[in-house]
């Protein structure tokens, strides 16, 4: 129970000091560019996920 407790107050002091950062200029900015390349990151999985799945589909349609 003790731990649960430091894991929930760690997270919510990680919360604050991530608001508190994002309120700056720099922090925008940061959090901006983590934005910005979390969704190329997602976007690059679902290409890549598109892709495959039209392989695997005319790989099907070529044994039928």
């Amino acid at each position: 129970m003790k731990r649960l407790v430091w894991l929930v107050a760690g997270i919510a002091l990680g919360f604050i000091a991530a608001r508190q950062f994002a309120m700056t200029s720099r922090g925008r900015a940061f959090f901006d560019d983590l934005d910005r390349r979390a969704k190329e990151f997602s976007g690059s999985l679902v290409e890549g996920y598109r892709e495959r799945e039209a392989e695997l589909k005319s790989a099907i349609a070529d044994e039928s």
